[in-house]
């Protein structure tokens, strides 16, 4: 046990010092078993972390972002969260200006992350798989950036497939009625 975490421990290292030296666009974090995110990184990253627009922290065992990760990160264009612990977001998540697409499918929330509707860039969100039953209509119809949201495989409301164009000016994703395991 000790040994994987070392590994696991090494692994995300060897990660960031890679991205700080080739002073990368892109923080790829996925499949290392964190449990949150590493505080060290930040001070490790620091000079850097204005060239940081993409992070990949998919498949973790994450149950949380903390407004930190989010303020640090603040040049962020692609936010990965697949496969993880997830049931919110915080708030500070309308403060990142460039982001444009955020992947939250295969997570644990339950309500539609309402931080999501306040990142004025956003043109995509990915929620599939997650436990979703209600969803903010009119906040997402006023979100003017959104192409694309993928919510297949929630128990979404009856009513969220009432919505057609021209009300959502965007690609809505739905599972086929039926197909939808029951929350």
């Amino acid at each position: 046990m000790q040994r994987r975490m070392g590994e696991a421990v090494a692994r995300v290292a060897r990660r960031v010092n890679e991205t700080v030296e080739g002073q990368a666009d892109t923080l790829d974090l996925a499949d290392c078993k964190l449990v949150a995110f590493p505080v060290g990184i930040y001070k490790a990253m620091r000079s850097v972390t204005e060239g940081i627009h993409r992070i990949s922290l998919a498949n973790n065992e994450l149950k949380a972002l903390t407004g930190r990760f989010i303020t640090t990160f603040s040049q962020l264009r692609e936010l990965n969260l697949e496969g993880n612990l997830l049931h919110r977001l915080p708030t500070e998540l309308g403060s990142l200006l460039h982001l444009r697409a955020i992947n939250l499918a295969r997570n644990k929330f339950r309500h539609f992350p309402e931080p999501l509707t306040a990142a004025p860039a956003l043109e995509s969100i990915n929620l599939e798989g997650n436990e979703i039953t209600e969803v903010p209509t009119e906040a997402l119809a006023s979100m003017a950036s959104l192409r694309s949201l993928d919510l297949r495989s929630n128990p979404v409301c009856p009513a969220v497939r009432l919505l057609v164009r021209p009300l959502v000016p965007f690609e809505l994703l739905l599972s086929p009625d039926g197909t939808v395991p029951k929350a």
